[in-house]
């Protein structure tokens, strides 16, 4: 998908929310948080609260930036990512999840990927006990039950859309790292193997495919301290993503969390990291705690692909664009 022109009603939303089009949009987009926590439910995972700011955030961004603040002298990061408190969770309750608004200081290059948003809203799931293996099979579940419903139950919204969702049925194709990057090069588009693969080159091999697929096994340089590295293959982690058919790009990510103290300490020092900024989450480790694995999914971008829409700023009412000033 090329990158779409910025409409002049970014910076009126209120003039947007007036559209029946985008109403309609919202209208599907509640419709799908609703099919998403009727599945979890179902599955017997807990929905918490969400954290909104913290001492420390996920640092494992690609690219972006994390937002700050002054919590009375110190600073807090307002939350890219609940993934330390969500792993905190699912040690205490077993199977929980995160309706968890997050905010990204995206570079000013993404402002017409059609793709990134600065402030958006994911769906944070872990689980206790969990592989990797399992964090993808409940995904792949997840989203075969949310693209199920849409196509039941928001029949006449998708023929409002010309919409014909092919949302895949599991087991989902699993590709992994290294063959993404073979099925790239075959394509004229290759990339120094280590490094997660770019924005556009995965919209691409996403193009590329009709159904829902994951890129799995990413190599430790290009992921971050909490994924958890493969026993038995060093330098490779048991992670994923998922990725949307049609050039949607990625839907998912996760994988299993690394949870022993000593080996999260060298993990930061090796990205860079300060540990001394980690102090509650080392606290916890340092005393214990078990093995998880999960994922998140982004609300917009699911609501941009069932809708087929061009852009992910047409799935929220008050978008927040990169370098695009607006309410």
């Amino acid at each position: 998908m090329t990158p779409q022109p910025l409409p002049d009603s970014l910076a009126a939303p209120y003039r947007l929310v007036r559209d029946p089009r985008l109403q309609r949009v919202l209208r599907v987009q509640s419709a799908l948080g609703q099919a998403i926590r009727a599945y979890l439910n179902g599955e017997g995972f807990l929905e918490l609260l969400p954290p909104i700011i913290g001492p420390v955030s996920d640092p494992g961004i690609r690219g972006a930036k994390q937002a700050t603040i002054d919590y009375y002298g110190r600073e807090y990061k307002v939350m890219s990512s609940a993934i330390l408190y969500k792993q905190m969770m699912a040690a205490s309750l077993g199977k929980v999840y995160f309706f968890s608004p997050n905010v990204r200081l995206e570079p000013l290059e993404t402002a017409s990927t059609g793709r990134h948003l600065v402030e958006f809203v994911q769906v944070d799931v872990e689980e206790a006990g969990a592989s990797c293996d399992d964090a993808m099979a409940r995904a792949e579940a997840l989203l075969a039950h949310v693209s199920e419903y849409a196509r039941d139950v928001l029949a006449d919204d998708l023929e409002r859309f010309s919409r014909s969702l092919n949302g895949g049925a599991p087991p989902f194709r699993r590709l992994a790292y290294d063959e993404a990057l073979r099925i790239l090069a075959d394509h004229g588009r290759p990339i120094p193997y280590g490094i997660e693969i770019p924005w556009e080159d995965e919209e691409f091999l996403s193009s590329l495919y009709e159904e829902p697929f994951f890129v799995r096994d990413y190599p430790r340089a290009a992921r971050g301290f909490y994924d958890r590295e493969d026993a038995d293959r060093p330098g490779i982690l048991r992670d994923f993503d998922l990725l949307y058919p049609e050039g949607y790009g990625e839907a998912v990510s996760g994988g299993e969390r690394e949870h022993e103290y000593s080996r999260v300490i060298a993990r930061l020092r090796e990205t860079g990291e300060d540990p001394s900024a980690y102090g509650w989450y080392l606290d916890m480790l340092r005393e214990g705690i078990g093995p998880s694995a999960g994922f998140g999914i982004g609300i917009e971008r699911l609501t941009r692909y069932v809708c087929g829409l061009k852009a992910v700023w047409e799935a929220r009412p008050y978008p927040k664009v990169a370098g695009i000033y607006s309410p």
